[in-house]
C-alpha cells in the first residue's frame, strides 16, 4: 500500500502519490478510515458515545480489529444510542457474549452498559448535546501545530487527563488519559495527521 517507511516517522507517499501518516499503511482499510475519518469533527451526543466505547473495546487490541467489527458493534449496541443501552440487562450481557461478531470482554460490556447509563444522567441534567458539548470542550485553544513525525505525537495530554477526569466523575468506565486521548484524535478534538499528510488540516 505504500512505499518504504521513511526513518525520520514522517509522511508516507504512498503508491498512489498521496502523502499520509505512516500509521495506516499495510491496510486498505485503515487507508480508508485515515482518509474519510479520522481526525474529521465529530459532533453529536451518539456519535461521541460510539466513539468513547469504542476506543474502550480498542484498549489492549489493534484498532484495526475494531474498525473490522465496527458493523457488528453498532448493530450489537443499539447503533449506539446510549438510552438503548442504558436499558440493557444481564439477558443482553450474555447475548452479546455469544456474539463472535464483537470483542467478547465482559468487563468492557457491562462497562459500555454503565456508561450509557451514566450518559443518559448527564442527558436528563443538563439536555440533549451535553455530551457533544463535554467532550469538545477539552478541545486545545490556539490548536497546537500538527506534529512533524510519529514521535511526536502524544499518547496522552493534560486535555485527555482532565477529559478523563471529568467522564469518570459522572461515571463512566475504561475511559482513562490514554484511551481519551486516542479518542479525542478520532473525532478530531486535535489534529494529529502529521505536518505534510495529505488530510484535511486545520
Amino acid at each position: 500500500m505504500a512505499q518504504e517507511l521513511p526513518s525520520d516517522g514522517g509522511v508516507v507517499i504512498g503508491e498512489d502519490g498521496i502523502a499520509r501518516c505512516p500509521w495506516c499503511t499495510g491496510s486498505a482499510d485503515y487507508v480508508t478510515y485515515h482518509d474519510q475519518e479520522w481526525g474529521r469533527p465529530v459532533r453529536g451526543d451518539t456519535a461521541i458515545f460510539e466513539r468513547i466505547c469504542l476506543e474502550a473495546f480498542q484498549s489492549g487490541l489493534s484498532w484495526l480489529t475494531i474498525l473490522r467489527k465496527r458493523p457488528a458493534f453498532r448493530t450489537a449496541f443499539a447503533q449506539f444510542d446510549p438510552r438503548a443501552v442504558a436499558q440493557f440487562n444481564s439477558s443482553d450481557v450474555d447475548r452479546l457474549m455469544d456474539d463472535a461478531g464483537i470483542v467478547r470482554n465482559r468487563r468492557k460490556i457491562e462497562a459500555t452498559i454503565g456508561n450509557a447509563r451514566a450518559v443518559v444522567s448527564l442527558l436528563d441534567d443538563e439536555g440533549d448535546g451535553a455530551l457533544d458539548a463535554l467532550f469538545w470542550s477539552f478541545a486545545p485553544s490556539p490548536l497546537p501545530r500538527r506534529p512533524r513525525s510519529i514521535a511526536d505525537v502524544a499518547s496522552a495530554t493534560d486535555g485527555s487527563r482532565d477529559l478523563s477526569a471529568r467522564l469518570k466523575a459522572i461515571g463512566l468506565a475504561w475511559v482513562g488519559p490514554t484511551t481519551m486521548y486516542a479518542a479525542m484524535q478520532a473525532c478530531g478534538v486535535v489534529n494529529d495527521h502529521l505536518s505534510g499528510c495529505a488530510a484535511p488540516g486545520d
